[in-house]
């Protein structure tokens, strides 16, 4: 899979799919295997990419705390590798955050969907601390899952906890590098988030008890062009409800395509 180095990190992504581009930026701690849940939904008339954040998967993991501003150049540095001109951007959690500073300071965003997206402020620190694991104790990580899924998700679902528990064992950030890139959540204000006139749909889980919907319908109300939308599902409700937010971000980018070819 191809790499590219933001100075001495390198970073890893790899692609899926032809046609207009759509780059996913993960949520705090979380490996690829976040999307493979809602990637099969947009790749084959979309071109996808999904990349590690550093501290997490095959990038590589420096020490923290992390700033923001560096994990924009990190995203930066990913679309400077691909050949499109234009790109959608599909940000979870600490990654909508990063989506959203990057369309702030560039003009080559043609739509933002941000799933689960609140200032840093405005996050639940502990519970997200909670999903945090020893990437050797599988106990451990199927059981942090719980604070990201409504109660009843472990229960019904055991064989797809025991698989996200085994793609976390390889993809995910340790407790440092998870450490590390909630920090730069924390100190994400989003100060200049009215500078931001891209379209951008905002998704919330209406039992979320990470980020609270709304503090994420705020921020939709706060952008120029910001819709909110809310479904069923916690904080991982991206997985949860794959199919229900496949079916949103479809839509969404297929109008924002449509769009921009009248």
């Amino acid at each position: 899979m191809p790499t590219v180095r933001n100075g001495e990190v390198s970073l890893r992504y790899a692609t899926a799919g032809e046609g207009p581009t759509v780059v996913f930026v993960n949520d705090v701690g979380l490996g690829a295997w976040y999307w493979s849940y809602l990637q099969p939904a947009i790749a084959g008339p979309y071109e996808t990419i999904v990349w590690d954040l550093r501290g997490t998967g095959d990038s590589d993991a420096p020490d923290g705390p992390y700033a923001m501003t560096t994990l924009v150049e990190d995203l930066a540095t990913v679309v400077a590798a691909l050949e499109a001109r234009r790109i959608h951007v599909v940000g979870a959690g600490l990654g909508g955050a990063i989506a959203l500073e990057y369309a702030r300071g560039n003009d080559n965003v043609a739509s933002l969907a941000l799933l689960g997206v609140a200032e840093g402020a405005a996050v639940d620190a502990d519970r997200l601390a909670s999903l945090a694991a020893p990437l050797d104790d599988p106990d451990a990580l199927r059981e942090s899952l719980s604070a990201g899924f409504t109660r009843s998700v472990p229960a019904e679902y055991p064989d797809e906890i025991e698989r996200m528990a085994n793609w976390r064992a390889t993809d995910d950030a340790d407790p440092d590098g998870h450490a590390a890139q909630r920090a730069a959540w924390r100190e994400a204000d989003l100060p200049d988030r009215y500078e931001v006139t891209t379209p951008t749909l905002l998704v919330s889980g209406a039992a979320d008890r990470i980020v609270d919907p709304a503090a994420t319908a705020r921020l939709a109300a706060d952008l120029p062009r910001g819709e909110h939308t809310r479904i069923e599902g916690g904080h991982l409700f991206p997985v949860s409800e794959s199919q229900v937010v496949g079916d949103e971000l479809r839509a969404w980018l297929d109008e924002q395509t449509e769009s921009r070819l009248e």
